[in-house]
């Protein structure tokens, strides 16, 4: 199982979007996905269906989840294999998270190994997946970095807007002091997305970027669309809620190009 951390800790720039529709099309191409919500506000989670089937009033205020998550996986030691449910679309499995895991880095301080908790859980399950995706918080905290300790390869998604690069260098500072805990950790590429082909900076940000990060970068541009923000309220992927979509287009000939370059 091969896999891969989609981080960036700045918000708002399609990280979960892109974890959920290309964990989606790579399923729909035959591969055993499992997608991994390390984030507390469970936006994967929610955006794959799986949250929405529970009433929220009867466990918000508790703060107790009405199901196993990945706080149960991390804190209880809870295996994968009991935790992932199965999702709309066909091959693709999902470890839900909960507004509980917000709760979890204070927990995971005094632990032994504290970073490699998710390693350790996700090793158990590697005969089952061909690959795994990791949407991450957007911060760079004990959660992230066990995404981080337990990956082969970070994604790193990049809006083509103002200020993109933002942030990035700390990424990639933090990425190479991971590799004193996970040798095996590279940059597996860099996703632009909300490209808006109307405005002439989303093409000097494809261009800064591209020039930056050089073969890093996918050729495949995921553009600013209406549909890929809308599919998520309804629970659904962008290929249930629009197939047509330039959206649903462009996720498909990423998950292409990712299957290419990462030999799935």
């Amino acid at each position: 199982m091969q896999i891969f951390v989609i981080a960036n800790q700045k918000g708002g720039v399609g990280k979960t979007t892109t974890a959920m529709n290309l964990s989606a099309a790579l399923a729909m191409t035959g591969l055993r996905v499992l997608a991994v919500d390390m984030d507390p506000q469970s936006n994967l989670s929610s955006g794959l269906g799986f949250t929405q089937q529970f009433d929220k009033h009867s466990w918000d205020t508790s703060n107790e989840a009405p199901y196993k998550n990945i706080y149960d996986v991390l804190i209880e030691d809870e295996p994968i294999s009991s935790v992932f449910v199965t999702t709309s679309t066909k091959n693709l499995f999902l470890v839900p998270s909960h507004l509980s895991l917000a709760g979890a880095e204070i927990e995971m301080v005094n632990m032994l190994s504290r970073e490699s908790l998710l390693k350790k859980a996700l090793s158990k399950a590697s005969d089952d997946f061909d690959c795994a995706l990791i949407d991450c918080p957007p911060s760079l905290g004990l959660l992230t970095i066990n995404a981080l300790t337990a990956g082969d390869r970070i994604l790193i998604p990049i809006q083509c807007e103002y200020f993109a690069l933002e942030g990035i260098g700390q990424l990639i500072e933090t990425t190479k002091l991971i590799k004193g805990i996970n040798s095996k950790l590279s940059i597996g590429g860099v996703i632009l997305t909300m490209y808006d082909s109307r405005t002439k900076l989303s093409e000097n940000v494809v261009r800064d970027v591209k020039e930056f990060f050089k073969d890093t970068a996918f050729s495949t541009v995921v553009p600013r669309n209406v549909r890929l923000s809308e599919a998520p309220s309804y629970g659904k992927t962008i290929f249930e809620y629009d197939d047509k979509s330039t959206g649903a287009l462009a996720y498909k000939k990423l998950a292409k190009e990712f299957i290419d370059k990462f030999k799935l």
